[in-house]
């Protein structure tokens, strides 16, 4: 199967690059669009965002696919007395992998000044507990870049509580073919719905089902899906879990059968599970008990479908987070494979 991996990559590199914390994706869905004028589908855009890529097929069968944008990420909460930043957290980063990171500020101006992310006792030099004190938002501060002495210096920045934080991703890949980089989840799996397409165009395929390929905006906040169109089933998309009492890899593709929002319909489950064997698919089959996916908050908002979950393995999610090719390679042709089976 001769897979656009290359085209995968380049398209993960340039969207990992595009920052897109919750609340922030308009950048993220400008360049996904920009991207859908080299295919021959149709899309829309839905009132919260969301991008939805209509692609015909043979059957009456409608399949969502689903993949989010939106990433993890924080916003100025307030600003301190010496005109640093005090920040409210965008999902559930791992805090303490975020003490001296770099990051920039928005403003509702357009203008941008960088700064990073520091414990309120950054120096071992000077601090008794530098070492030993708790990383969270209420023991951590952001340092602007910028010559300050007070509140009201930053003011004059244009800086104001509600302006948005991005996380610089530090997007590697290495010779050795691993991916590593803040923001696969879920980068990483919309790239892959990239690269499926580019697969269905290059080789001028049709899908069995009809498929709606959505990019969704919140899901990292809970309702990224919690309406999509009528639909027969829908798959997330997402990232598989790598850890503890865990089986997959970076370099498989999981399939998840049940996570904190329950079990995951048992038909597509074992149906991917058949297709990932028959067609020699590097695959693992997990529970994922802190997890929840578009498909949960498209069933929690009251949808009618059956719903799957399956991604590529990734290792340290809401950390610095890590994926190998092969696991691209293993997502992309588990997808092709669910398109292309009656």
């Amino acid at each position: 199967m001769n897979l656009p991996i290359d085209y995968t990559l380049d398209f993960a590199k340039r969207l990992l690059a595009v920052p897109s914390p919750s609340g922030y994706t308009l950048e993220a869905i400008a360049f996904i669009k920009s991207e859908l004028a080299h295919f021959p589908y149709s899309f829309e855009e839905t009132k919260k965002g969301n991008v939805i890529i209509t692609i015909p097929g043979k059957s009456t069968k409608i399949l969502a696919l689903s993949a989010h944008v939106d990433t993890l990420g924080a916003m100025v909460k307030s600003i301190k007395g010496d005109g640093h930043l005090k920040f409210t957290t965008l999902g559930g980063p791992i805090w303490p992998t975020m003490d001296g990171e770099y990051c920039s500020i928005r403003t509702k101006e357009g203008n941008t000044y960088t700064g990073t992310f520091l414990s309120e006792s950054p120096s071992s030099h000077v601090y008794k507990q530098a070492s030993s004190m708790e990383r969270n938002p209420e023991t951590m501060y952001v340092r602007l870049d910028e010559v300050i002495h007070s509140r009201q210096d930053t003011i004059k920045l244009g800086i104001q509580a509600g302006d948005f934080i991005f996380f610089d991703p530090k997007t590697v890949i290495t010779p050795s073919g691993f991916i590593k980089s803040r923001f696969l989840d879920d980068k990483i799996s919309v790239a892959c719905l990239f690269g499926l397409l580019a697969y269905l165009r290059d080789q001028s395929l049709q899908p069995i089902p009809t498929l709606k390929i959505i990019i969704s905006t919140y899901e990292e906040v809970g309702h990224g899906t919690s309406y999509i169109p009528e639909v027969d089933e829908m798959i997330a998309v997402d990232m598989g879990c790598v850890g503890d009492d865990l089986t997959c890899t970076e370099t498989q593709v999981s399939i998840c059968a049940k996570d904190s929002s329950g079990p995951y319909d048992y038909t597509i489950t074992s149906k991917l599970q058949r297709l990932a064997k028959d067609n020699q698919i590097d695959h693992a089959v997990d529970i994922y008990p802190y997890y929840g996916s578009d498909v949960s908050a498209a069933l929690r908002g009251g949808n009618d479908f059956k719903g799957g979950l399956i991604g590529p393995g990734v290792q340290a999610s809401h950390g610095m987070e890590r994926t190998h090719i092969n696991a691209l390679k293993q997502t992309i042709a588990l997808l092709i494979a669910y398109i292309s089976a009656e």
